[in-house]
């Protein structure tokens, strides 16, 4: 009947480790487990991880040099990074991108106004039509600067490095000789002038362009007053203001979008919450009322080497994360179909009956994909990775993957430590052989698939 619950003796464990402790924001404890059948091949006998709410960006660097940690994010933006910066200038790496996606998604089904700005019916009123209005959500979606967003956490210089531009990361499934994101792109274009020309590659940004934006809100302004709509349109924004990182990113998402589309049009009001009242509005909302928001920033991580992981939580028949846009697949049925979201399972429904070519049924999630970046409800941003560390872990000797357990941040089946601080330079050079490596296995396995399919 314990079976499960938060006690190191109520799990069955079959991995590489046994949970040996966890206290809630404090620390997590593993132990090496003697009966995994693979054990010669795990290193490290003990592994604890240490919380860290990001409320002092310092904490990290410090703990890393009196040797309580074996790695530690730096924070270009902390008050103490130049000397950091002066100390690791030939340390400091930036891990690579992973399968987490991140993205700003509209409530469009809004209940509850416990943490807002708005001191009008009418004012809540505007707000819903607007973001129902796809050309409004577009304009939003050319508006946001996600390198001005991620240079908060990642500093200026590195600030691309986390970008994403897809829910599906671009290379999770290769489509013939073109990677998933190209796909998407060729697909993109059916729905209008405005995406022609954009790469959707991961660390680089597609879509600020201030020229669309201003275009579509022109777009919007007009339809919208022709339905009683008042102008500037507020956003409310729920961030945890305990992180430095999400308030500045919040902020800076103020500045652009205030900048670009005029605050006389439209005002992002950052309200910053607690963390426990953060997350009851938000990521741990119990129900679509409860998202208490108009604006949002969160995130999905697939499970399985199909684009349907990421693309099938927001069908509109049963997807479960449709809360996240304040829906009920079963309530709100009509305000579903005004949004198209009917049209967006159909397609998925289609690629899911693709089950002889792979090719064609990427090719159709390529579609499903393509027709989310143009409705505008989801808006891509970023990726986990990609961010700056100062580490003593052996580069690439920790498992990789998009997908599996490899592709989760907690896996140290072969990780190795070093004495020595890990150079740049160290970083690179293993980082270049592993990328030729993974290169090679891939083309021998599509070889064999071919043979096999022969």
């Amino acid at each position: 009947k314990d079976f499960g619950t938060l006690s190191p003796d109520s799990i069955l464990y079959s991995g590489p480790y046994l949970l040996k402790d966890f206290t809630s924001k404090s620390s997590i404890e593993y132990v090496k487990n003697p009966h995994y059948y693979d054990h010669d091949k795990v290193s490290i006998e003990h592994v604890k991880l240490a919380y860290f709410d990001g409320s002092d960006q310092e904490l990290t660097i410090r703990n890393f040099e009196s040797g309580a940690y074996s790695i530690a994010g730096v924070y270009p933006n902390s008050s103490n990074f130049a000397k950091t910066k002066e100390k690791y200038k030939d340390n400091i790496v930036y891990s690579l991108q992973d399968k987490t996606s991140w993205y700003f998604n509209f409530n469009v089904n809004r209940k509850a106004y416990n943490h807002t700005a708005k001191t009008t019916d009418e004012q809540k009123k505007s707000t819903e039509t607007a973001v129902l209005n796809k050309n409004f959500r577009q304009a939003v979606n050319f508006a946001l600067d996600r390198t001005a967003y991620s240079a908060q956490s990642n500093g200026e210089e590195a600030a691309s490095k986390t970008l994403r531009n897809t829910l599906v990361p671009p290379t999770f499934v290769q489509v013939g000789d073109k990677t998933f994101g190209e796909v998407v792109a060729s697909k993109l274009v059916n729905y209008g002038t405005e995406w022609s020309g954009i790469n959707l590659a991961d660390a680089q940004d597609a879509y600020f362009n201030k020229e669309k934006a201003q275009a579509k809100f022109a777009e919007a302004k007009k339809e919208l007053a022709s339905q009683g709509v008042t102008f500037p349109i507020h956003l409310d924004v729920a961030v945890d203001q305990t992180s430095k990182n999400a308030v500045t990113g919040m902020n800076s998402v103020k500045q652009t979008l205030e900048s670009v589309l005029g605050a006389d049009n439209i005002v992002i009001d950052v309200q910053q919450l607690s963390t426990d009242d953060f997350n009851n509005v938000a990521f741990l909302a119990p129900t679509p009322a409860d998202r208490d928001y108009d604006l949002n920033f969160d995130g999905w991580v697939g499970d399985y080497q199909d684009p349907s992981t990421y693309l099938n939580p927001f069908n509109a028949e049963d997807g479960f994360y449709l809360k996240i846009f304040g829906l009920d697949a079963q309530e709100d049925k009509a305000k579903i179909a005004s949004l198209g979201l009917d049209t967006y399972t159909k397609m998925l429904k289609d690629a899911d009956s693709e089950n002889k070519d792979v090719a064609k049924r990427y090719e159709k999630y390529a579609e499903a994909q393509a027709w989310m970046i143009d409705n505008s409800l989801i808006m891509s941003a970023m990726s986990s990775g990609g961010t700056a560390s100062v580490t003593r872990v052996t580069p690439f000797t920790r498992g990789y993957s998009l997908v599996g357990i490899k592709g989760d941040g907690n896996n140290y089946k072969y990780m190795k430590l070093q004495k020595d601080t890990v150079t740049t330079k160290q970083y690179e050079e293993a980082k270049a052989k592993w990328e030729q490596e993974s290169k090679k296995a891939i083309e021998k396995a599509q070889k064999e698939a071919e043979n096999h399919v022969k």
